[in-house]
C-alpha cells in the first residue's frame, strides 16, 4: 500500500528547484488532507516525513477515558483500548496511536499521490518562473529540441523548455536539433498556468551581454556602453564612454587586430558593428555615428530633433550605407531624424540638375533606385562607374548605359 508513495517521493526528488523546507510543507499538507477526510479532523495528528527513503509515519493522539465516557472516537479513547496499545496507560493520560496506510485505502492513496504530483508540477512550474523572471537580460545557451515553422524549442542545462521565436532570431540564424544556442531571456510571462519563457537574439541586450563577455573592461565598469541599435544580421552601432583617461574605449571593444569583436560578430552572423566614443557634444556624436563617411558641416533646428547634414557628394551614399541602415542607426543612436546632402559649389550647382527633372525620359522607380543609394543629380550618377551603379542598385548594366545617355545628352 505503501509503494505508490514511496514512487512519489522518488519522483519528487528530481525536481531539483524545490528546497526542502518546501517540499516537507507539500507533503505534510497533502497527508493531513487524507487524515480529515478519513477522520474529519486532523488537530491531533502528528505527521512525520522522512524525504530520503519516502517513510511515512502518522500518529494519533487521544485522551484515555472510563469506560462508556468516549463522545468523540477521534480524540478520545477507552482505557481498555488504550492498554492494548500500552500496559501502563491510565485514564486522563493520551495515548498514542500509530496509523497505517492500510486504514486509509488503496482508492485514498493512489488520490493522495496524484494530488502530491500535481502540487509539485505547479511548484515547479512557480520556481521556473521565478528564476527567469530575474534572468531577464542575461544570457542563456541551451540545446535546440524542437524546431517549428514560427519558433523553435530550446531546452536549459536543467530540461525547462525556453521558447525562441523566429521574429527574434537573426535572419541568417540557422539551427539544427542538437545544436548549441545562446541567447538573451527577453520576457517571461504565464500561459495557462504554464512559465512562458521568451529568448531573443535581435535584442540590443543580446549584443550587449556579448560586449561584456568578450570585453572585461566593462564588465568590471571601466567602460560603459550607452547605447546600442541594431539592424539585426545588417548592422549595429554601438555608443561607449570611458571614465579613465588612460582607456581607449572603442580600442578596448575592438580588440588587437580586431580580436575582442571578431567573435561577437561571427555569433551575430557577420552583422556590421560601429564602436563609437560617446560624446555629449551632438554635433560630435552625429559626426561619429555616421561613419565611415566624412562629414563637412552640421545643422541642428532649434527644437532638438533634426540635423541637416552635409558632406561631399562621394561620400553621400557611405552615410546612408546599404538599404539606408547607417543614417537610420546613427539617427537612432543620436535620437535626431537625420537628413544627408550633397556638398557642392554654386557653379556646380547651377550646371547640375536634379535627377526629378527627368521623369518624363525615366521611369520614376529608377530615380527612387537611384536616389536610395544618395545620387540625386545627374551628375553625381554620370561620375559614379557602371559597375558600382550595377552592385549597389538593382539595375541592370544596359538600363544604366542607357540612363547615362540621356543625363549625358542633358549636358551636351
Amino acid at each position: 500500500m505503501s509503494l505508490p508513495l514511496v514512487e512519489s517521493f522518488s519522483e519528487f526528488k528530481e525536481f531539483k528547484n524545490i528546497d526542502r523546507a518546501t517540499m516537507m510543507r507539500v507533503l505534510e499538507d497533502v497527508f493531513r488532507t487524507m487524515i480529515r477526510r478519513k477522520f474529519g479532523s486532523d488537530d491531533n495528528f502528528d505527521v512525520i516525513v522522512n524525504t530520503d527513503n519516502g517513510d511515512l509515519e502518522i500518529y494519533r493522539n487521544r485522551e484515555i477515558v472510563d469506560e462508556g465516557e468516549v463522545e468523540d472516537p477521534n480524540k478520545e479513547i477507552t482505557i481498555s483500548e488504550a492498554k492494548k496499545l500500552e500496559d501502563d496507560y491510565e485514564i486522563g493520560e493520551e495515548a498514542i496511536e500509530e496509523i497505517s496506510m492500510e486504514d486509509f485505502g488503496r482508492r485514498t492513496i493512489l488520490t493522495a499521490r496524484q494530488t502530491l504530483l500535481s502540487r509539485v508540477l505547479e511548484l515547479e512550474k512557480d520556481e521556473i518562473y521565478k528564476k527567469y523572471k530575474d534572468r531577464i537580460g542575461d544570457i542563456i545557451v541551451g540545446e535546440v529540441y524542437q524546431i517549428w515553422k514560427n519558433e523553435i524549442m530550446v531546452l536549459d542545462d536543467e530540461g525547462s523548455e525556453l521558447i525562441l521565436p523566429k521574429r527574434e532570431m537573426i535572419p541568417r540564424d540557422f539551427f539544427k536539433k542538437g545544436d548549441n544556442v545562446r541567447a538573451v531571456v527577453l520576457r517571461v510571462e504565464m500561459y495557462n498556468t504554464n512559465p512562458k519563457i521568451i529568448l531573443s537574439r535581435t535584442a540590443p541586450e543580446f549584443l550587449e551581454r556579448l560586449f561584456e563577455l568578450e570585453v572585461p573592461e566593462i564588465l568590471d565598469g571601466l567602460i560603459t556602453i550607452k547605447k546600442i541599435v541594431r539592424e539585426p544580421g545588417e548592422r549595429a552601432k554601438v555608443a561607449v564612454e570611458s571614465y579613465d583617461d588612460r582607456i581607449d574605449p572603442v580600442g578596448a571593444c575592438v580588440g588587437m587586430k580586431g580580436s575582442r569583436i571578431h567573435g561577437i560578430v561571427r555569433e551575430l552572423k557577420n552583422e556590421n558593428i560601429d564602436v563609437i566614443n560617446f560624446t555629449a557634444n551632438t554635433q560630435l556624436l552625429i559626426q561619429r555615428a555616421l561613419s565611415p563617411a566624412k562629414v563637412s558641416t552640421i545643422s541642428l533646428d532649434d527644437e532638438g530633433s533634426k540635423a541637416d547634414v552635409y558632406l561631399p557628394a562621394d561620400q553621400v551614399s557611405l552615410a546612408i550605407g546599404k538599404g539606408g541602415h547607417n543614417i537610420k542607426l546613427a539617427g537612432k543612436l543620436v535620437g535626431y531624424t537625420i537628413d544627408v546632402y550633397r556638398e557642392s559649389s554654386q557653379e556646380d550647382e547651377e550646371m547640375d540638375v536634379d535627377l526629378d527633372e527627368f521623369t518624363d525620359e525615366i521611369d520614376e522607380w529608377i530615380i527612387d533606385e537611384l536616389k536610395s543609394i544618395g545620387l540625386d543629380t545627374a551628375k553625381s550618377v554620370l561620375e559614379t562607374n557602371i559597375e558600382d551603379l550595377a552592385r549597389r542598385t538593382d539595375l541592370e548594366e544596359e538600363t544604366i548605359t542607357e540612363l547615362k545617355k540621356i543625363l549625358a545628352a542633358e549636358f551636351d
